[in-house]
């Protein structure tokens, strides 16, 4: 696992990192929200992060609560990532959003086609 400079952690609702990760300089992971009701005056919400093995997280990247990236995915720099990446997925944008899937050369084919 490699953590890059400048990055917060906000620990409150967990966060898992899976080996051979690696995130990029100024990464935000944030484990808890507000409550938008003016009810509930802002009141906290927590939910944990997964970065399973082998994720590269690019730079200045945020990963919201209760996100789960699969193995092997991608997060293009500046991503704001609001819910689940699948494994061997690249995604990016704000809202990030699935932009490719990751090859595995060592079977030759697409790694979804040979899960599916």
């Amino acid at each position: 696992m490699f953590i890059n400079s400048g990055c917060h952690f906000q620990n409150q609702g967990g966060i898992i990192i899976g080996d051979g990760s690696f995130i990029g300089h100024n990464v935000v992971l944030a484990t808890i929200n507000h409550d938008l009701d003016p009810a509930n005056n802002r009141k906290n919400h927590y939910a944990p992060i997964t970065i399973e093995s082998h994720v590269w997280i690019g730079s200045n990247a945020t990963i919201l609560p209760g996100v789960t990236i699969g193995e092997w995915a991608v997060v293009a720099a500046g991503a704001v990532v609001i819910k689940d990446v699948p494994p061997y997925t690249v995604v990016g944008g704000v809202p990030a959003r699935a932009l490719k899937t990751v090859r595995n050369d060592s079977v030759g084919e697409d790694v979804h086609e040979k899960n599916s």
